[in-house]
Parts: C-alpha cells; sequence; structure tokens
C-alpha cells in the first residue's frame, strides 16, 4: 500500500538537500568544531555556514542563533532564562510574574508552571486568537517575561496581535518570546522587524532533521544558558553541537531561501489544504476551526460532528493516509486539545492533516477516497 503523509505540522519528511549535506558529517568527518586542527575547522566551517543561512530566513544576525537540539529546548530555554535574569537584575530576589496564552505549547505552559513564578494565562476567542490589550493588561511591574506564539500549532491561526504585544512592552522591561516553531518555513519570518527579544524555531517541521533547532536572541541580551558546563555557542548553551544535524537544518533554511521557494511551498500548500477543506466539508458535520482566513498556510484543523477523533485517525491509518489531531506532543493518551478547550469548542472530535513540501496529488486524492468512508462508516456503527 501507497501511504499517503498529512502529517508534516507534526514531522515533515527530511529535504534531499539537507540529506545530502549532512552524509559528509554522519558517514565522514567526526571532528568536534570545538578543536583547532583541520578536520574541526572544517565542521566549525560548516556549523558557521548553516547559522548563517538559518539567520537570512528568519531575519536574524547570525550571531543571535543558539543552536538547540530541539524547539522545546530553545523555549525552556527562553522561558528559565528569563526568569533566572529577572531573579538576577533584582539583586537575587525572587522574580513573581509571566504571561502567556491558553494556547501556547506544552512546552511553554510546563516551563512556566513549573518555575517558581506566578503565571498570568490570557484567554483567546473561538478562533483561537489572543488580544494584544488583554495580554498588555496583565503586565505588573515584577513581569519578567511574556511569552507568546507567531501561529498556533493545532488550528494554525496566524496572532496578528505579536506585533503590538512586542510594542506595548518595549518600555516595560520584561523580555518578549515568541514561539515560531509551527510558523518557521511556512511564512516570512523576520526576527529584526518582529522585535521581540527571543525566537524559538526548530528543524524537522520545515524538513530539516530532528535533533537541531534554534533560540533567536537578540542582540544586546544577555540570556543565562539553560544547558551548562561548557562555552559551546559562545556560552550560551553547553555540549558539543550537533554538527550533521545542523547542517541539514542550514540546508534545508538555503533551499527555501533560494528563488523564491518559500513563497511558492507557501502557495501551494495553501491551495493544497483548501482542497482538503473542499473534500472535507462535503461530508456533513464537518466544520473548520480556527481562523479561516488569517492561518499557517499548510494546515487545517476540522471538527467531524459525531465520532472521536481516535477512531477516525485509525480508520484513516488502516486505508493509508496519516493524519493527526491535536498537538504533537500529545498524541501518545490523544488526550481532549487543551488548545481547543481554551477556544470553547470540542476538544475531542478534532482533526488536522497537515501538508509540505513532499505532498502530492496522490497524498490529496487519498483523504478525499477515506475520510469520507471513514466517517460514514463510524457514523453509521454509532447509528448517527
Amino acid at each position: 500500500m501507497t501511504r499517503a503523509y498529512l502529517d508534516h505540522a507534526s514531522s515533515s519528511p527530511l529535504r534531499p538537500a539537507a540529506l545530502e549535506a549532512m552524509l559528509p558529517f554522519l558517514a565522514g568527518n567526526p571532528a568536534d568544531p570545538g578543536r583547532v586542527h583541520s578536520d574541526g575547522r572544517v565542521t566549525r566551517v560548516a556549523l558557521e555556514d548553516a547559522r548563517e543561512a538559518v539567520a537570512t530566513l528568519l531575519g536574524a544576525r547570525p550571531r543571535e542563533v543558539v543552536f538547540t537540539a530541539t524547539g522545546t529546548e530553545a523555549v525552556n530555554t527562553a522561558v528559565w532564562g528569563a526568569i533566572t535574569r529577572g531573579t538576577e537584575r533584582r539583586s537575587g530576589s525572587r522574580p513573581r510574574h509571566v504571561v502567556t496564552t491558553a494556547v501556547e505549547h506544552s512546552a511553554v505552559l510546563e516551563s512556566c508552571q513549573r518555575a517558581d513564578v506566578d503565571l498570568s494565562v490570557v484567554g483567546v476567542d473561538r478562533a483561537g486568537r489572543f488580544a494584544a490589550d488583554e495580554v498588555l493588561a496583565a503586565l505588573r511591574p515584577d513581569t519578567v517575561l511574556v511569552s507568546v506564539q507567531l501561529a498556533n500549532h493545532e488550528v494554525g491561526t496566524l496572532q496578528r496581535a505579536v506585533s503590538d504585544i512586542v510594542a506595548g512592552t518595549r518600555d516595560h522591561g520584561s523580555l518578549v518570546h515568541v514561539d515560531a516553531c509551527a510558523a518557521a518555513g511556512h511564512v516570512p519570518i523576520d526576527f529584526a522587524a518582529i522585535g521581540a527579544d527571543l525566537c524559538s524555531v526548530t528543524a524537522h517541521k520545515l524538513g530539516g532533521p530532528k535533533g537541531a533547532a534554534a533560540l533567536l536572541v537578540r542582540r544586546g541580551v544577555r540570556l543565562p544558558p539553560f544547558v551548562v558546563g561548557g562555552a559551546q555557542e559562545r556560552a550560551r548553551r553547553a555540549g558539543i553541537e550537533d554538527v550533521p544535524a545542523i547542517v541539514g537544518f542550514g540546508a534545508a533554511a538555503l533551499e527555501l531561501l533560494t528563488d523564491g521557494r518559500l513563497a511558492e511551498e507557501a502557495t501551494t500548500a495553501l491551495a493544497q489544504t483548501e482542497e482538503l477543506l473542499e473534500t472535507a466539508r462535503a461530508v456533513a458535520g464537518v466544520t473548520q476551526l480556527g481562523d479561516p482566513t488569517a492561518r499557517l498556510p499548510h494546515l487545517v484543523c476540522l471538527a467531524v460532528e459525531g465520532v472521536e477523533a481516535e477512531p477516525v485517525l485509525l480508520g484513516l491509518d488502516q486505508r493509508g493516509v496519516a493524519v493527526h489531531s491535536g498537538s504533537s506532543c500529545s498524541s501518545e493518551t490523544l488526550e481532549p486539545s487543551p488548545v481547543l478547550a481554551a477556544m470553547g469548542v470540542d476538544a475531542e472530535r478534532s482533526l488536522r492533516p497537515s501538508v509540505g513540501w513532499s505532498t502530492t496529488p496522490a497524498d490529496l486524492a487519498a483523504f478525499a477516497t477515506a475520510f469520507p468512508e471513514v466517517v460514514g462508516k463510524l457514523r453509521a456503527l454509532r447509528g448517527r
């Protein structure tokens, strides 16, 4: 059976250019890029070339790019680094306050909850949008961090309030972290123009390898390292860099920078997800969740009336179609989505098909055949 992979929002297949760039460092040069011998210098050049490509893709300076192993680590570094920095700036007193929103990724929410701070969680509307004035109204004199997403990882809603939030906190003294893991490689990102202090991204959602991600740290911001014990990444993240993974990240970024590829892929993805939506809406009782227009081009979230997500996922999988429901970090349990619950919609009946650079018309056709069959069969079994 030829399978249709429609779960790019969880993890996208590795681009051939990324694999080709990685192979010399997987099967060849093993050197530590911190060493001064010729082998080490070769890996150092490859590492810095990748840093420049990632920086260019994201509108940052190369020295603002701190490589991490995962997007989750990048987020944790931003959150705990900002809190630690806040403690130090207050001469050892405990920082009191962080502001975030109810639709953030679990990496944001859990790292905030585990830190010894007060946490204000701003709600959202039924499209998953948070309002700048509500976020800014939550600021206190002792707020050390505001952490908001650029786009939602489950429903795809683009958060138009981010620029106003950054502007509104500029004179406050707190750091602003923007989680762009879901958005990077799918919509243009200009770190300098956004004006945030910190921004987290990851490679595997844009066709790079798992094991490479980055935290962008605005020039002039001194953030205590989350991982300690070495001077790598200019003493901002200890531990030997994963050169093959970072080189692959750089190659994926470079491909997106070539000949308008980012815009081309976004246009194609939007057309493909519109086709998925047309297929899904042809089935009675299926609606779209999230902002229908201000959304990431490559994913859609569907509410399916009368059936739970798990049997739909399993039925599609049996027919060779891979999709997902909810967050990529909650799939092991298929628990109700906190994002959808915060939006006030049914958190147990959502489906999230997503496309990417390798999606073909055959993948869309497979979904078009399987989805009505699966939903119809499940509803018949339930007498609906």
